[in-house]
């Protein structure tokens, strides 16, 4: 992928910064039931999605920190639905959660809008995808919290 720009990348930390707030905003209220209940099939409940978003983005930002203190680190993957299956991660107490997303971003942000301009093209090599620069990776985790606010939300409108 190209390199983003200094607005891209400020449109794509502006989308990090905002992420906690947004699931929040999801959740706030949900039963127990709602929270834990498949409503669409081969899809995750909403704990499991919000619980996954925090366990992602730990794993980003350590890889993040990596890429920019080492030269080309390795990048381990997991798998993700193996990690959902665990009980701390399809339980409907979202408190801790939550938390911890919200802290881990303000930690994020400060990360992105430190890094210094020369750093932005480090890479890190994953084993799934291949080398993956910083700006690989802000892009991508933007994304990838949009794309779990819309399953939370397509899995709210299954369940009424």
């Amino acid at each position: 992928m190209p390199p983003l720009t200094q607005k891209d990348r400020a449109a794509q930390i502006d989308k990090i910064r905002q992420l906690p707030a947004q699931v929040e905003s999801l959740v706030k209220g949900l039963t127990a039931t709602q929270l834990t209940t498949h409503y669409l099939p081969d899809e995750w409940s909403v704990a499991q999605n919000v619980h996954h978003l925090a366990d992602s983005h730990m794993n980003s930002y350590i890889r993040c920190k990596l890429i920019a203190t080492e030269d080309r680190p390795p990048l381990k993957p997991y798998d993700q639905d193996k990690w959902a299956d665990f009980a701390d991660a399809k339980g409907a107490d979202l408190t801790p959660t939550l938390a911890l997303l919200k802290s881990l971003h303000m930690r994020w942000v400060v990360f992105w809008e430190t890094l210094p301009d020369s750093a932005w093209s480090r890479v890190g090599i994953h084993a799934e995808n291949g080398p993956m620069s910083l700006d690989d990776i802000v892009r991508l985790y933007a994304e990838h919290g949009e794309a779990h606010l819309d399953q939370i939300t397509r899995t709210l409108a299954a369940g009424k």
